[in-house]
């Protein structure tokens, strides 16, 4: 008995020693594992990163103009909205425009609604490329409407058109001799932020429609696509389906503007 009781310290010590290692892996085991989570949030902060730069300078590269601009700036009115009255009022600019006159009128657009996106702009609106492309069509043209089968519309919010005869009572006319369409272009990635609302999405319409009339008044109609396509609406309440008559937009749109439209 006695010699077993002398060998008994002598078990207890690989055991103890035994159960110290196991306390230090898994303290290792804990470190390790931080040490991975880091570096996978570490990894995954840097793609976003990477992503959201690559973003930016591809929408800079989007606002360069097509085509070279002239060499001196000249000066051009914009319409610019006021959310806090509802109120469209001209000012003037100094910009330097392409010659081309679809260039010049996308150039226009885009200098507006850059000017929405800076801070504390009065009529807020977000930031990127908006227009893809914008067509001249010399009319008398093609009309369309929509069509009225309830399979027509898609989830996204366009919806189909079927053309009429350009004498018919849907027919686009001018209003002068030279009298074009200007067909924009948007692009869903900036349609899809814009603010829904009545009065922000009227705003908006009205902004561009006055900004044309007043810098290119051989534009006397305007229809609007999405990822040319035809879209219901803008945010859920400015009709896309119909075809706008350019004017003087400083004062507040008659019954022929949009009406409150749901989506």
């Amino acid at each position: 008995m006695s010699q077993e009781r002398r060998q008994d310290p002598r078990r207890a010590q690989p055991l103890s020693q035994h159960v110290g290692i196991q306390k230090i892996q898994r303290r290792q085991r804990i470190v390790f594992w931080c040490l991975m989570l880091c570096i996978f949030a570490m990894g995954l902060l840097l793609a976003v990163e990477r992503h959201r730069e690559r973003r930016r300078i591809e929408a800079l590269a989007e606002q360069m103009p097509i085509d070279a601009p002239t060499a001196v700036a000249e000066t051009v009115t914009l319409d610019l909205a006021n959310d806090q009255d509802g109120s469209i009022h001209p000012e003037t600019r100094q910009i330097a425009l392409p010659l081309a006159v679809n260039a010049r009128a996308r150039a226009l657009i885009d200098h507006l609604l850059a000017e929405y996106a800076l801070p504390g702009s009065a009529h807020s609106l977000p930031p990127g490329p908006a227009v893809a492309e914008v067509f001249l069509l010399p009319l008398p043209v093609m009309g369309y409407v929509a069509d009225s089968s309830s399979s027509a519309t898609s989830t996204a919010g366009y919806r189909a058109t079927m053309p009429v005869p350009s004498d018919g009572p849907s027919g686009l006319q001018p209003q002068h001799p030279g009298g074009e369409l200007a067909v924009i272009d948007l692009r869903s990635s900036w349609v899809n932020q814009h603010p829904s609302g009545v009065e922000a999405e009227s705003l908006t319409l009205r902004s561009i429609l006055g900004t044309l009339h007043r810098n290119l008044p051989r534009i006397e109609q305007v229809r609007f696509l999405v990822d040319g396509q035809a879209r219901e609406t803008l945010a859920g309440h400015a009709d896309l389906l119909r075809t706008y008559h350019v004017r003087d937009t400083t004062t507040q749109m008659d019954s022929e503007d949009p009406e409150p439209k749901n989506p």
